[in-house]
């Protein structure tokens, strides 16, 4: 099999050091994974849960039908989209007015839209209507997938770097939205910066622990069974 070619929609650069990290666990072959937002090219997207929904209105407004069929990114065989649960609890109007213009005309699915928790697959499944919405005629397929962590990708690095028993860790992780701000506030020799640079310095362990991390974050397993159905289609 050659070499996966992934484009990947993100909320930020720490993200994307995440999700590299997971994908080296998940799949068999090396890839290539291009960042497509946030990119420097185009920073009037700007970055956050916001750039991920303009780039996903930019589709819609470019491309109808499957978004892995849109002419701008036929170089890729897989695309992923990337938002973290805790946007189910955002509002239009964080992204200004326009973006609440769009919403009413385009009929995007209400946000906030979280739902209890647990089980955090309640709210997970509810952004996906969110996200469908956004694109609109910009189809989702099984070769472009949703990552969508909970309650931030930073789970996912807890997860991985602390024992399973560490207090972050041990009472419903997923649905705790402070849980990356609080990797910034333990221990010196546990403390972990939210910086492209910090993450990438962790990631090799994202990659060796995966296994922990999917026994905490049930998000992780299902993005894990996504991207292996994926692979399996380009067999």
């Amino acid at each position: 099999m050659s070499e996966l070619r992934i484009a990947l929609v993100a909320e930020g650069p720490t993200d994307f050091e995440i999700i590299q990290a997971a994908l080296k666990a998940v799949l068999p072959n090396p890839f290539v994974m291009t960042q497509l937002q946030p990119e420097e090219t185009q920073p009037q997207l700007g970055k956050g849960w916001g750039g991920v929904l303009k780039w996903c209105h930019q589709a819609h407004q470019r491309h109808s039908g499957l978004l892995i069929e849109d002419p701008t990114l036929v170089g890729f065989d897989l695309i992923i989209i990337h938002l973290d649960v805790d946007v189910a609890h955002e509002k239009y109007s964080k992204c200004g007015e326009k973006v609440e213009t769009w919403a009413k005309e385009n009929s995007w699915q209400n946000l906030p839209c979280a739902q209890s928790c647990p089980p955090v697959s309640d709210t997970a499944d509810t952004l996906v209507q969110v996200i469908e919405s956004w694109l609109g005629q910009a189809k989702l397929s099984n070769r472009t997938l949703l990552c969508l962590p909970a309650q931030s990708s930073g789970t996912w690095l807890a997860a991985a770097v602390l024992p399973l028993t560490h207090p972050l860790l041990v009472n419903n992780a997923e649905c705790n939205r402070t849980l990356e701000s609080q990797l910034r506030q333990l221990p010196q020799n546990q403390r972990i910066k939210k910086k492209p640079r910090e993450y990438r310095n962790h990631a090799p362990t994202i990659t060796k622990n995966w296994n922990q991390v999917k026994q905490v974050c049930t998000q992780a397993e299902k993005f894990e069974d996504l991207v292996l159905a994926a692979v399996s289609l380009q067999d």
